[in-house]
């Protein structure tokens, strides 16, 4: 995990130090100069935004789970709150959704 965390770091720290080299187009400087960076916007919102709701949603149904094995009478207790969590989960994972789509139509705008 650590060798992970250290080439993601590394490629982002990359990225960041790379991207004043691209900032000055060659030529006409139009609003089609940052089509594939929207693109790559909406790509990742949609990316991000879904594995980490998954991630969520995976760690809230463990938890309650695991509760609710070591305490069957609490179950009821448990399930309300855990519904109403996987509930905000999901509503994180749809605004990245309609972020991307907003994305998307400034895509087709230009």
């Amino acid at each position: 995990m650590k060798k992970f965390i250290t080439t993601i770091t590394t490629l982002l720290a990359t990225l960041l130090v790379a991207a004043p080299a691209f900032a000055q187009s060659g030529g006409g400087g139009g609003a089609k100069d940052y089509v594939g960076y929207v693109a790559l916007a909406a790509a990742l919102c949609m990316g991000l935004g879904t594995f980490g709701g998954a991630l969520g949603q995976a760690r809230t149904a463990a938890a309650a789970l695991e509760g609710i094995a070591r305490n069957p009478q609490a179950a009821p207790k448990v399930q309300t709150p855990m519904i109403i969590a996987l509930a905000m989960t999901e509503s994180l994972v749809l605004f990245a959704l309609v972020i991307a789509f907003f994305l998307q139509g400034k895509i087709v705008a230009l």
